[in-house]
């Protein structure tokens, strides 16, 4: 009869400890209407406050998706509303969505190592002072190099030598670009740009294309600009323009070649560089008003100087999509590189490379990936990236949630910093990641 007893107890303090642990869940599992009344409400007042003209957002787990929704309009003539299709320019966010994960697939498939050094790979970097910057050092930021060079300035000058820019407006310098006023009488170096398609040349933009010759240049540039401490972080374009350089010479294949590869294994179309190529630019969302280099209204080509010289494929930026594809993504990447069945990349890998492997010198970056030393808005395992064009991705694997916001803030000028003083995106992350 004793032992009868026990074993009641026993079974009711084990439905109990089920039941307890039930409730823990619940209270943690996600409340959506609570959530979108938030996201509705911090969204509502960004449009209205002039933060951006519309915007993308997706919350999801690694097997869910929560909410997806639209918001405003593509630019401020309120002409087109935000759909699901539309695709936005992910600025930074390529330097993960495009060159990481193709990175990620070659070490995992034993092509790279993250200990490679750049000069043994690409010849260009051989006898150079950057020779010995290894893949690890590029992908963390710790290369030393300077943060970015205004390579296509290069390819402008006057007349009569006076600044492309001044910090006062005049007759001669109308024109807003970012906080300066440009030079209203400028040219393009003929020696390298051509205003009609010409043989072997590459297009920058819809009426514009480069001589590849120009590229030695940029190289060149690149291969003398660490200027700074190697094994501090200091984070750079440059750094992923080389690894760009390592992935193609590793495989004789195009960046773009080989992430398309990784997204059509994925189900996802709506990604991709260059996407006059792949969608119709009505579903392209417009960016900054561009007075200074390419003088027009830009859409459908990136918005970034350095991608644009180099053909809108780049290692630092140039892809565009829409929230839905990059979800997909996340969802492979909490599924730890796994998603419908197929391994897509290698699950020690995609761990590897969203730790934070740097952490005891207070480095808290992961390899590609933004992560954040935590605090009020950013817990210690979140890793994703964000966009200067007002784009961000987040994912928490402890929770398995993500967030995607899509805007393009830099319509019409990228001096709208708006978004960023009320640290929009971070409050959002903060709400829908407990």
């Amino acid at each position: 009869m004793k032992k009868t007893g026990v074993r009641i107890v026993l079974v009711f303090l084990i439905f109990l400890g089920i039941s307890c642990q039930s409730l823990k869940k619940s209270k943690k599992s996600f409340d959506t209407k609570q959530n979108e009344v938030f996201i509705d409400s911090m969204m509502n007042n960004a449009l209205g406050k002039g933060f951006f003209p519309g915007a993308q957002i997706i919350v999801g787990s690694k097997d869910s998706v929560f909410i997806l929704k639209n918001y405003g309009y593509h630019d401020y003539s309120k002409k087109g509303l935000v759909k699901t299709d539309d695709v936005y320019d992910l600025a930074s966010m390529s330097k993960v969505l495009g060159a990481t994960l193709v990175t990620m697939r070659l070490v995992g498939e034993d092509k790279i190592n993250v200990d490679d050094k750049l000069g043994e790979i690409v010849p260009f970097y051989k006898n150079t002072a950057i020779a010995d910057l290894t893949v690890f050092e590029l992908l963390t930021h710790t290369s030393g190099l300077t943060p970015s060079i205004t390579f296509y300035q290069s390819l402008l000058s006057t007349p009569d030598g006076s600044p492309l820019l001044s910090n006062q407006q005049s007759e001669n310098y109308p024109d807003l670009f970012d906080t300066m006023y440009v030079n209203k009488n400028i040219v393009y170096d003929s020696n390298y740009l051509s205003f009609e398609p010409k043989d072997h040349y590459v297009q920058v933009y819809k009426n514009m294309w480069i001589n590849p010759e120009f590229y030695k240049t940029v190289y060149g540039k690149i291969a003398v600009a660490n200027i700074h401490e190697r094994g501090k972080y200091l984070y750079s374009d440059l750094n992923l323009l080389l690894v760009q350089q390592i992935i193609e010479t590793k495989t004789g294949q195009k960046l773009d070649q080989l992430a398309k590869g990784i997204y059509s294994e994925l189900g996802i179309s709506k990604i991709g560089y260059n996407p006059l190529k792949w969608t119709s630019e009505e579903n392209v969302m417009p960016t900054e008003i561009d007075h200074f280099f390419r003088k027009d209204t830009i859409k459908g080509y990136v918005h970034d100087e350095a991608a644009a010289i180099l053909g809108g494929v780049s290692g630092n930026a140039g892809l565009f999509a829409n929230a839905q594809s990059i979800s997909v993504i996340c969802q492979m990447l909490l599924n730890n590189g796994k998603y419908h069945g197929k391994q897509i990349l290698k699950s020690k890998v995609v761990k590897e490379f969203t730790k934070s492997p740097l952490v005891k010198k207070g480095i808290y970056r992961g390899l590609g990936f933004d992560k954040r030393k935590p605090d009020e808005f950013y817990k210690k395992n979140d890793f994703g990236h964000t966009g200067f064009t007002g784009t961000f991705f987040f994912m928490n694997p402890d929770n398995n949630r993500f967030l995607i916001i899509l805007t393009n803030r830099v319509n019409p000028t990228r001096t709208n910093r708006l978004m960023y003083k009320d640290d929009f995106t971070a409050k959002i992350w903060r709400q829908v990641n407990e």
